[in-house]
């Protein structure tokens, strides 16, 4: 299974305060430990939400917000995706993570879905597009 590992943001994070050398190279060492075990599929750091834009939907009809956004709690500072066996196995993993802000953070574990949990709604034809996205996708990156 795959999850998405939220890294929640700080008001250090999103005043757009960068990591030290101490948190680069413990967060690295741990980045390579998920990508040598396999775990660790994408990751990156987001800049603050004051670089940011919402659009908002109603509708038919679309706003744009520019940020900064209040809620730095509801922010997100970062990310990875992880392929893991469990969520058990994913919290193993964050339990390990060094702790990505001075003081205290949060990481938010959510499973992504897979096309299998889409059951007969995806039909055949939606499920060849999907991978031939996926496909396309993945060649671009």
């Amino acid at each position: 299974m795959r999850v998405l590992v939220i890294v929640k943001a700080s008001k250090d994070s999103e005043a757009g305060a960068m990591p030290d050398e101490k948190m680069l190279t413990e967060m690295g060492n741990f980045n390579e430990e998920l990508v040598k075990a396999g775990v660790m599929l994408a990751g990156e750091g987001l800049h603050p939400s004051s670089k940011g834009k919402r659009v908002k939907f109603s509708g038919a009809s679309r706003t744009v917000v520019d940020g900064p956004f209040l809620e730095t709690k509801e922010l997100v500072a970062g990310f990875w995706i992880w392929k893991v066996a469990s969520m058990d196995e994913a919290v193993e993993w964050a339990r390990r993570c060094p702790n990505p802000h001075p003081g205290e953070s949060e990481l938010e574990i959510r499973r992504i879905f897979e096309t299998e949990d889409f059951g007969s709604e995806l039909t055949p034809e939606l499920r060849e597009q999907e991978e031939r996205l996926r496909t396309e996708a993945a060649r671009q990156a």
